[in-house]
């Protein structure tokens, strides 16, 4: 297995990132599920503390993910369709967006973030920066679940593909096995 994506498979880079953040984005939906959920008990108190440490590790590496991709990007394998290919993006998009208006949300609240110790920009005094926290609070939590409406999109068509005979078999593109098992 190489490094690098090519026609037939994802690279190692690429399987990294997207399984990597397939584990993060479910550590996120179980602490979101756990906040909305179960708010004030111990299984609140365990996942909501990583909610912004993660979503942040998440925006990093949805970056760092979209520069792989755009670097790889005659080497990849080919879009089943346009619509998946336009899921895919959406995915990429939505990877991004959620993030940043929950950062956007942070900093114009004044409040200071620091995930993993990491200072990324102080609070401030003062008035907060409505358009900022309306941005966020209006956003943020309806992108996510647009986000995991793809999500679960994304793995029935990759479970459909491998299950109908009519259909290509993309599976082994991103789990990196060439046989079905």
């Amino acid at each position: 297995m190489t490094i690098k994506d090519n026609s037939q498979r994802y690279g190692q880079v690429s399987r990294l990132l997207h399984w990597a953040m397939a584990l993060l984005i479910l550590w996120q939906f179980m602490s979101a599920g756990a906040h909305f959920l179960f708010d004030e008990t111990a299984v609140e108190a365990f996942f909501w503390p990583t909610h912004k440490p993660v979503g942040f590790l998440i925006l990093i590496l949805a970056v760092i993910r979209v520069i792989w991709a755009l670097v790889n990007v005659v080497n990849r394998p080919k879009a089943v369709t346009l619509i998946s290919k336009l899921g895919h993006i959406s995915l990429y998009l939505l990877l991004l967006a959620i993030p940043i208006v929950a950062l956007l949300r942070q900093y114009g609240s004044g409040r200071s973030f620091e995930p993993f110790g990491i200072p990324v920009f102080s609070g401030f005094e003062g008035e907060k920066i409505k358009w900022m926290t309306d941005l966020g609070s209006n956003f943020h939590s309806t992108l996510g679940w647009i986000l995991l409406a793809l999500i679960v999109g994304h793995i029935a068509m990759a479970v459909w593909h491998r299950k109908s005979k009519n259909q290509q078999d993309v599976l082994p593109r991103m789990w990196g096995k060439s046989h079905k098992g």
